[in-house]
């Protein structure tokens, strides 16, 4: 039997997943030696789920993807985390990131400078995997 669920629902639904892969990448970074600044900065024109000083002191501005993987797909016909950075997402992560730079210009060190990174989270029956792409523009 199926049940379908409401819009309401399945929103509900991404947003937890979401959350809950962020929660992830911030263990992760923490774990790396990233101090993390802020998460879920949002504005009008843009959102930035996490912001970190790394270990260098680069402030990084982290993109995260995460997908939950069905066992019953064929691994080659499932889609990755990767696949849900668009274009048009990563111009307006990347104007957003300039006006935050721009407007915390005390948070970059002027041999560092500032840096996009992608964190693709999978989450299926055997665990998380986490992939990490620094510096992806």
């Amino acid at each position: 039997m199926a049940l379908e669920a409401t819009n309401n629902q399945l929103k509900e639904l991404a947003l937890s997943l979401g959350k809950f892969g962020e929660d992830l990448a911030c263990e992760y970074l923490v774990k790396k030696g990233y101090k993390i600044i802020e998460r879920n900065f949002r504005r009008p024109w843009g959102e930035l789920d996490i912001i970190a000083k790394a270990p260098d002191k680069t402030l990084v501005f982290v993109e995260v993807k995460t997908l939950r993987q069905s066992s019953g797909q064929a691994p080659e016909k499932q889609l990755s985390p990767e696949d849900q950075l668009t274009r048009s997402k990563l111009q307006k992560l990347k104007r957003t990131a300039c006006l935050y730079a721009g407007h915390n210009a005390k948070l970059i060190k002027d041999n560092k400078g500032w840096q996009i990174d992608l964190i693709a989270l999978t989450i299926n029956e055997k665990g998380c995997d986490i992939k990490h792409y620094e510096n992806i523009v």
